[in-house]
């Protein structure tokens, strides 16, 4: 069986080559010509606004990352990275 390779869409080479699976299964690819890996069809999720101030509101109230993560259908990881960007840098002594 022949499998075509796709072209990279920034550079458009066709040079690539298999390189692994990303986390959720799907084929990774990689570019001989510029050295960057990339996905087909990728299916990034943009989380807009009103979604970020809802997920602000839900950490105020202290419910558990895993709770707020199946709530509003995002990665767990991704909302500990956003909780922490948002802690304050020096909040000095918790009581």
């Amino acid at each position: 069986m022949f499998f075509l390779m796709p072209a990279y869409p920034i550079c458009a080479s066709s040079q690539t080559v298999k390189n692994g699976r990303i986390h959720n299964g799907k084929q990774r690819f990689k570019c001989h010509a510029c050295g960057r890996q990339f996905v087909e069809q990728p299916t990034k999720k943009v989380i807009d606004r009103p979604m970020r101030e809802l997920i602000d509101r839900l950490l105020l109230e202290r419910i558990s990352l895993a709770r707020i993560a199946r709530a509003v259908q995002v990665s767990e990881q991704w909302l500990q990275y956003l909780s922490m960007r948002n802690m304050p840098r020096n909040p000095g002594k918790c009581r």
